[in-house]
């Protein structure tokens, strides 16, 4: 079928322009897959040192002590990374590490993958191996004893599974535990100049992959195709990582919708994705509308936009983590939507921590009266969701700086210009 319409087309500077076409959806004067064209963006990454990761160890040491915390649990998860730059994956049987607030790190792990852990060790080297009939939670109680750790309160890292922690107080009844929230948050909530910078090329890199697949948007595309060109591009640039991509009515919904879809004519076309480079995360989401926008949906994309930039203004060294919601839910409140988080309105918080993990510690939230501080590291999204109609989302992250919020990427400008 010929199509004969007006739809956006990408052209320089990474803006779309209304133009006459037949057919499909296409990057003016490019190749047809522009992915074609991308090259990797990896080349100047600078791991995270050896001297930060042990000035991390440290810290969580400081703050041990300050706490009354004698040692931390850490399993596989980015937490283990953060101090420790290994990674491992989960699974039932018990893979763990115990940093001491006084005393050396120490390690747990199968027999069979000792020496696959040694491998990857960067700082100590104790390893206490459990063979398949033995109990790995006797060696950290072992751990804890070699350390002098009779009495005291054991930090266990949030994500720990149930039965290891199970496990390990049933083994030394005589300690005390808790969350170690006190410990890894104040050490991962502060990024580094290093980090910021590796967070830095995983934001370059998913925008430029969001360019390559917005310029091949077409009539009847699924979401699933859309997503498998956003892998596609995020692997050409050098990463793994993607983008979803909810269209029309759907977009209402923050994480979209159990429901297939293909793309058409008019549709509000919301996306929302990322890639890690060595562990770091990137999250932006992209609005746009296929097609000749209508006055409602310019309207409520320009009321989204200022709701970002009231969010991004108020996000000042010293300020409550809440302020910088109450900020951008004010736009929308005082535009007749919500209130509160009442739909058609914003139903979530403004925005969440990132870093190792797409969400951490700390939230943009109401009741976060946390101050905000130099090197921490949030998205910026208040969306504003009208069910049975559409949705719009706009998410930038930021950073911290002595001199306020600084953007990782360009905000789109328009419903038209995406990327700045």
């Amino acid at each position: 079928m010929t199509l004969n319409r007006r739809k956006f087309l990408q052209v320089s500077g990474g803006s779309l322009a209304a133009a006459s076409m037949t057919g499909c959806f296409e990057p003016k004067a490019t190749p047809s897959n522009p992915i074609n064209k991308l090259k990797p963006m990896t080349e100047n990454v600078v791991p995270i040192s050896l001297e930060e990761r042990q000035s991390r160890i440290e810290k969580a040491r400081r703050l041990m002590a300050e706490n009354n915390i004698a040692a931390l649990y850490l399993e596989p998860g980015s937490s283990l990374f953060y101090y420790t730059g290994i990674r491992w994956g989960r699974s039932e049987r018990m893979m763990a590490a115990v940093l001491p607030a006084r005393g050396e790190i120490a390690y747990i792990c199968p027999k069979f993958e000792e020496e696959r852990l040694r491998e990857l060790i960067l700082f100590g080297n104790d390893v206490r191996p459990w063979e398949e009939n033995e109990s790995p939670y006797k060696r950290v109680a072992d751990i804890f004893k070699d350390r002098g750790i009779s009495t005291g309160t054991i930090g266990i890292e949030e994500t720990v599974r149930f039965f290891l922690f199970d496990g390990i107080r049933k083994q030394a009844p005589y300690l005390q535990f808790a969350n170690a929230d006190p410990v890894t948050i104040p050490c991962r909530s502060i990024k580094s100049p290093a980090e910021i910078a590796l967070m830095q090329t995983a934001m370059d890199i998913t925008i430029e992959a969001y360019k390559a697949c917005v310029a091949m948007l077409k009539e009847g595309m699924s979401q699933a195709q859309f997503r498998s060109n956003s892998q596609a591009a995020h692997q050409a640039l050098g990463v793994q990582g993607g983008i979803g991509i909810q269209m029309g009515k759907y977009t209402a919904f923050p994480h979209g919708s159990k429901e297939q879809t293909y793309l058409k004519e008019g549709d509000v076309v919301l996306m929302d994705g990322g890639c890690s480079v060595e562990g770091y995360r990137s999250d932006i989401s992209r609005t746009i509308v296929f097609g000749e926008p209508t006055q409602r949906q310019r309207d409520i994309w320009n009321l989204e936009k200022e709701a970002q930039e009231a969010a991004f203004k108020a996000a000042q060294v010293g300020t409550p983590c809440e302020d910088v919601d109450a900020a951008a839910r004010k736009v929308i409140t005082d535009a007749g939507f919500g209130p509160d988080y009442k739909v058609p309105g914003l139903p979530h918080r403004t925005g969440h921590g990132i870093g190792l993990d797409g969400h951490e510690w700390t939230n943009l939230v109401r009741g976060n009266k946390t101050p905000l501080a130099p090197g921490m590291c949030f998205s910026n999204e208040p969306m504003i969701a009208i069910y049975g109609e559409f949705g719009i989302r706009l998410e930038d992250c930021m950073y911290i700086t002595e001199n306020g919020p600084k953007f990782f990427t360009k905000p789109s400008v328009a419903v038209d210009q995406p990327f700045g």
